[in-house]
């Protein structure tokens, strides 16, 4: 799972960071919102973590978020102690609500419940399924074999249908430490999945867009 704190307070966003990597989150951590907005745009995301401090309570960010990955859980973390905060928070689209000084075991169980319990990420286009927690792909009932960075790539452009994406986008997107591969991968995982799918199944998932990237097209026949 993937997790990016919002924390204008340094210490405790890296406190966070900390703890939700010792608990098997994958963390960015983002000091302000101009850092957020690019780690949304590269980069898909099960949870965000928003940090509240005084009056500067950044709805507008919640409302990006759900609009551009309604499936996205949002917590936020507030030092306000009013019912008020929490009422406009989750007005404005938050999932949850917890006031800080943080008690750590608290907020891992929450944020286990808001995982567990929030909206599928399966993607359902026509007869193609894409199940990302199973790592799993159903075309017209039957299981196709597609596992590892391929499947993630597909997994990517799917999330970002009809939206270029380019080589540097997917490293840092799906790797750890893109820049200790290089995008020639990329080409190897496109490559994989219209070996493993799209020939066999006489189907175009993904279209190269000459020198911006690719673009999930499905469903579109070979021609």
């Amino acid at each position: 799972m993937r997790v990016l704190i919002i924390e204008n307070d340094i210490a405790l966003g890296k406190t966070l960071a900390q703890l939700l990597g010792e608990n098997n989150y994958q963390c960015d951590l983002a000091e302000n919102l101009g850092d957020a907005k690019y780690y949304l745009d590269i980069r898909n995301y099960d949870l965000v973590l928003i940090g509240w401090a005084g009056s500067d309570h950044n709805t507008s960010i919640i409302a990006d978020i759900k609009k551009d990955a309604h499936k996205t859980s949002v917590i936020i973390l507030s030092e306000d102690s009013d019912k008020d905060s929490e009422i406009e928070a989750l007005r404005s689209g938050a999932d949850d609500f917890i006031r800080k000084p943080l008690d750590e075991d608290i907020l891992l169980v929450r944020i286990e419940a808001k995982l567990r319990f929030g909206i599928s990420n399966i993607i359902e286009i026509e007869d193609l399924i894409i199940n990302p927690e199973e790592e799993k792909i159903i075309y017209q009932g039957n299981e196709i074999e597609l596992k590892g960075k391929p499947f993630e790539v597909l997994t990517h452009l799917a999330m970002h249908k009809d939206q270029i994406v380019s080589k540097e986008q997917l490293l840092d997107a799906i790797w750890e430490e893109p820049e200790l591969v290089t995008p020639n991968v990329i080409e190897v995982a496109i490559n994989q999945i219209r070996q493993k799918m799209d020939k066999p199944l006489d189907i175009t998932t993904i279209e190269t867009v000459r020198r911006r990237g690719y673009r999930f097209c499905f469903p579109k026949k070979i021609t």
